[in-house]
């Protein structure tokens, strides 16, 4: 570490990293055997990587390095380490789904955010865990070892994207791709203490696309997220769910506090359906609302936007899918899948046609509710879940596979109405534990989203370290 470089070399922004490399102070095969070393201290607690082939990074890190030796980087990600979610191809390489009922065939071609990131020149270190079919806000797995939470081992890094969450704040490097159809972005990040943007539907290409599906960045810090965003959201016909590409300036993402001077923001408190708010989660979220005030913003309480009605439809819909992706599975291999998720799935077996389509329309009440309730502000914030990361062991934090989804009021409105939202750290619990701030935008304003967002990383409390690997945990005993 010097002057120039405070942080150890797997602890580098990208934009840090590509600054290093242009300089030629470091080396992507540095960098990335750095990024190894530290895995090997944490992983085997945490359980957050699948297919870690150190030898096929390297390879990847040696090319990038021949490029900047040349002069000829391929874009803004060369020689960066990077890891993607389980569900996101990677071509030739099996995609489990995070369920042992997966049959691993290879898959055909790279996902396109996979595809963006080679193209760019990233390093891919390694896939990361999930639960099954992501299914769960949990790191528990059929198919994965169990991923847990750097801030405590206990605990959940949450899910779907488990072990991005995990990788993120354990510092495997500092960028991480997942996916959210209902928080599954936000609520591992909200748990890790990292930030992430879920982005407007559409804005980062995905494939295959779903209602309410949307990928997107995990990392410690806004700016990272920014950087990666320049290539995450460049265009792939693919995704028929995708926008129109659009050339935004990801990069004026930093436009200091001033940017919260006027602006209107929405405090949402009560999600109106689920589990109540938990007095630490309240607390903390109320303590960043006043620090917004203090910077200038006008805060109003608002109304909660869902009802009990409005989860339990979506929650009934999805178990109906995922009730008939499991009847076409062989009688063996259903029995592979997580019985949490089996027993889930089957309680929908009985419902007739007309159960199933009040269940789906709670979809657009959803998006209809939510774009509403929004209209009278700029931004909303809210907790990311009204509940700290739980044990990790279970599958949800009812373990009640007919109440599953009682944690996700505050997020999933912003899939259905198809809005940015992002999760950003804003306080602790007394054990430790981090709490999510959720800060949503109105439909593609996915920069205004990061500037609020860097604005509140401005002037939110100071952050605790970021959890060390167990091995080294007598080094930081004062």
């Amino acid at each position: 570490m010097t002057e120039q470089y405070p942080h150890a070399l797997h602890e580098l922004s990208a934009a840090q990293l590509m600054g290093g490399y242009r300089r030629r102070d470091f080396s992507p095969v540095e960098v990335t055997q750095a990024v190894l070393g530290h895995i090997e201290l944490w992983e085997h607690r945490l359980h957050a990587l699948f297919l870690l082939r150190p030898e096929l990074a390297l390879a990847q890190a040696r090319a990038s390095a021949a490029r900047w030796q040349r002069g000829e980087p391929l874009g803004p990600l060369d020689g960066v380490p990077v890891t993607l979610k389980d569900n996101i191809a990677t071509q030739g390489d099996p995609m489990p789904l995070g369920t042992a009922a997966s049959d691993l065939a290879p898959a055909s071609a790279d996902a396109p955010p996979a595809a963006r990131v080679r193209e760019a020149g990233g390093v891919i270190i390694a896939k990361t865990t999930m639960p099954d079919y992501g299914m769960l806000s949990s790191g528990l797995s059929s198919f994965h070892k169990l991923a847990r939470n750097p801030w405590d081992l206990d605990k959940t890094p949450g899910g779907s994207s488990a072990g991005a969450g995990a990788a993120a704040a354990a510092g495997y490097g500092p960028l991480h791709i997942g996916t959210d159809i209902g928080g599954s972005l936000r609520l591992p990040a909200g748990w890790c203490g990292i930030f992430t943007l879920k982005p407007s539907l559409g804005r980062i290409p995905i494939d295959p696309p779903y209602i309410g599906r949307a990928a997107g960045p995990m990392t410690r810090s806004v700016a990272d997220a920014a950087w990666f965003m320049q290539v995450l959201s460049l265009p792939d016909a693919r995704d028929s769910m995708s926008l129109p590409f659009q050339d935004i300036a990801w990069m004026q993402f930093d436009q200091g506090v001033e940017k919260l001077k006027g602006l209107r923001i929405g405090l949402l408190m009560e999600a109106g359906c689920g589990l109540a708010v938990e007095p630490e989660v309240r607390a903390a979220v109320e303590h960043a609302a006043r620090l917004f005030e203090r910077a200038g913003a006008v805060v109003a309480p608002m109304h909660p936007i869902m009802t009990q009605a409005m989860l339990d439809g979506m929650d009934h819909f999805w178990r109906m899918r995922s009730h008939v992706d499991m009847k076409a599975l062989a009688p063996q291999k259903k029995a592979m899948v997580l019985p949490y998720i089996r027993h889930w799935a089957d309680s929908v077996a009985g419902m007739n046609g007309e159960a199933l389509y009040k269940a789906v329309n709670q979809f657009h009440l959803t998006r209809v509710a939510t774009v509403n309730a929004c209209r009278a502000f700029d931004y909303v914030i809210s907790p990311t879940s009204p509940v700290p990361a739980f044990a990790a062991e279970l599958p949800s934090p009812t373990n009640d596979p007919l109440r599953p989804l009682e944690h996700i009021g505050f997020t999933v409105p912003f899939n259905m109405s198809e809005q940015p939202a992002a999760s950003i750290n804003c306080g602790y619990t007394s054990s430790g534990l981090p709490i999510g701030l959720q800060i949503a935008g109105r439909r593609f304003d996915d920069l205004g989203v990061l500037q609020v967002s860097r604005a509140f990383e401005l002037i939110r409390d100071p952050q605790r370290p970021w959890p060390q690997p167990p091995s080294e945990a007598l080094d930081h005993i004062d």
